[in-house]
């Protein structure tokens, strides 16, 4: 598929897919929110990706929603809007194969929630990130909601209704993103990351995302329910019985992801 304002590179059984508006600092317009989605579910389901990396081109990973798509709608035509706006997250989470936010610059409202969106982040020092809506009177409340997830009830209030600014290494110290690199490093360790990501079994990465994913809204005791489920998927699958006979033997593991 031919996209305008996403680019996708497939190299090394990585997909990278790169918001490409970088004139408007890679503000969501629909179409481009669209053409996320699109190729987040094309890269999902090419027998050639494993991983996937979402990027930003330009000064910064995103700032967030085109304001010039704001003014005019009815209520309903809101709702719509920012239904859209926040697809992404549900795109991420019915993904199987691990996303990975590899972010610069500002990753700012619905760019902090693509970086919130994404299954882990690599982001380069310096890096600004804000929930920030609330200074113009709107919120930010789609991507709190998976932040919601990892902080507890008061920093999570402090990043919805204050609109604050983090730094890239206040963001790691309260677990939003999984590493911060210098800049001249974020293309390789962001690589590095997705490489390790691909030495595991295809089958574990995509049924420990699904699990995660599901588990999260569940009860207490049905997630151990759930957990023994998946185990024992695993447990009689190819990939567990070639990784335990790889580790006795000790020689690296061949993974068919079956």
């Amino acid at each position: 598929m031919t996209y305008e304002t996403v680019l996708v590179e497939i190299r090394d059984r990585i997909g990278i897919l790169s918001l490409n508006r970088p004139q408007k600092f890679n503000t969501f317009s629909s179409q481009l929110t669209r053409e996320l989605n699109q190729a987040l579910r094309d890269l999902d389901e090419d027998e050639r990706v494993q991983v996937v990396i979402v990027r930003g081109e330009g000064k910064a990973f995103s700032t967030g929603i085109d304001l010039a798509e704001f003014p005019g709608k009815s209520r309903e035509a809101y709702k719509e809007w920012i239904s859209l706006m926040d697809e992404m997250h549900r795109t991420v989470a019915g993904m199987s194969k691990p996303v990975i936010a590899m972010a610069h610059g500002y990753a700012v409202a619905n760019g902090a929630g693509l970086l919130f969106a994404a299954d882990f982040a690599v982001v380069a020092e310096g890096t600004k990130i804000g929930t920030t809506a609330i200074n113009v009177g709107l919120l930010c409340t789609g991507p709190i909601i998976p932040v919601s997830y990892g902080l507890g009830k008061k920093k999570t209030l402090e990043m919805l209704l204050c609109g604050d600014m983090i730094d890239a290494q206040e963001a790691l110290r309260i677990g939003l993103v999984s590493r911060v690199v210098p800049m001249e490093e974020l293309e390789s360790e962001t690589l590095a990351f997705a490489a390790k990501l691909l030495s595991k079994s295809p089958l574990a990465i995509k049924l420990g995302k699904q699990f995660y994913y599901r588990m999260i809204d569940m009860p207490f005791l049905k997630r151990f329910e759930y957990s023994s489920e998946v185990f024992a998927e695993l447990c009689v699958s190819e990939d567990a019985r070639e990784g335990v006979e790889a580790f006795l033997l000790k020689r690296k593991p061949v993974w068919k992801g079956k």
